[in-house]
């Protein structure tokens, strides 16, 4: 059974047991070994969005679900991450600075796919962008070691691969963007 006040509470002793993501990542692991509890507790997923489940200045816990087959362009947290798919899966391209390059350029440097039961650290160093492949929601629990809203982070612009500071309003838009209809979402990728 998957007590959402309960996991919150282990994944506070774990950040004092231990500052890096360690002790957090077993507690997620721990609780994602059970999706369908994960599933029951906090509901079949309905729609893209992101819930803050606890947020405070040293931890910030979110369930993130992901529209059919979504992309968010790369992103950095600059703090480390766990990730704990409960349902569907999560494609991740890692990314890398280009040396000498300005800008902040970036170049694809590794993938990895994400699926039920993982509890995948990330560290806060960490360049990654996320897509959905699958025709269904995907929904994780994320726990980050800091404040996930309050921290300077930056985005990269899919087109050209440079740094830019983090846009809050543009990543909620592409959350609901991925809840308009299957049809409004082909007609505008085609271009109508």
């Amino acid at each position: 059974m998957f007590d959402l006040e309960r996991f919150i509470e282990d994944c506070l002793a774990a950040l004092r047991e231990d500052p890096s993501h360690k002790a957090a990542r077993e507690v997620l692991a721990r609780v994602n070994s059970d999706p369908a509890a994960i599933l029951r507790a906090l509901g079949e997923p309905t729609r893209a969005d992101v819930t803050a489940l606890y947020k405070s200045d040293t931890l910030t816990i979110l369930n993130v679900v992901w529209g059919k087959r979504m992309t968010i362009m790369p992103h950095d947290h600059r703090m480390w991450a766990v990730i704990g798919v409960y349902t569907g899966r999560e494609d991740n391209i890692f990314w890398r600075r280009v040396v000498g390059e300005a800008g902040g350029r970036i170049e694809a440097a590794g993938a990895k796919s994400l699926g039920e039961r993982c509890a995948e650290p990330l560290g806060r160093d960490v360049i990654h962008s996320v897509t959905n492949p699958l025709g269904r929601l995907t929904a994780a629990i994320h726990v980050y070691g800091g404040d996930f809203y309050g921290a300077k982070r930056s985005d990269w612009d899919p087109e050209n691969l440079l740094e830019r500071d983090y846009d809050f309003t543009l990543h909620r838009r592409m959350f609901e963007e991925a809840n308009a209809p299957d049809t409004l979402r082909l007609s505008a990728a085609e271009g109508g």
